[in-house]
């Protein structure tokens, strides 16, 4: 299977394909408004503001897996996104990102970008996966990793 083959909803269910991205850097990220690292919304929106018209798309994809740290609806979720952590780049209707319901976007980033620690499962709420512009993973990122971090690997892609 192939990145631009997958798809995923918006919170409102309408589709989003990933191959709407041929030719875009995209850092996909399991987030949770609810979470101790939920602060790196603003790293993340940073990210996105900084290198949006260059070609990076960051979406996040929420998840209540862990922790229960996304109880919100998707409505809820959205809303408290926008207001509370400013973000506007592209979220996606909660999904699992492990388990028997996994999404198949995140099959796909688990069994590609496999983690010498964390194996074939995101450990937690904001695990981080860069693809570059041909849709080839590239990097994966520790939930700890603060956004900002990956400016350099963002920049290289995109060069």
């Amino acid at each position: 299977m192939d990145f631009y083959d997958l798809d995923i909803n918006k919170p409102n269910g309408d589709n989003i394909s990933m191959a709407d991205y041929k030719g875009k850097v995209v850092l996909i990220v399991n987030t949770a408004t609810q979470c101790g690292l939920t602060p790196q919304f603003k790293g993340l929106e940073e990210l996105h503001q900084s290198y949006k018209d260059q070609g990076l798309v960051v979406l996040g994809a929420p998840c209540n897996q862990f922790a229960g740290q996304e109880p919100l609806s998707n409505e809820e979720m959205t809303a408290n996104c926008e207001v509370n952590h400013g973000v506007t780049f592209q979220l996606t209707e909660k999904i699992d990102v492990n388990g028997k319901n996994t999404h198949p976007l995140f099959q796909y980033l688990k069994k590609n970008l496999g983690h010498w620690l964390f194996g074939s499962k995101v450990k937690w709420n904001f695990s981080k996966f860069l693809i570059d512009r041909d849709g080839k993973p590239f990097k994966r990122y520790a939930p700890t990793t603060k956004p900002d971090s990956l400016k350099n690997d963002i920049e290289q892609l995109l060069s």
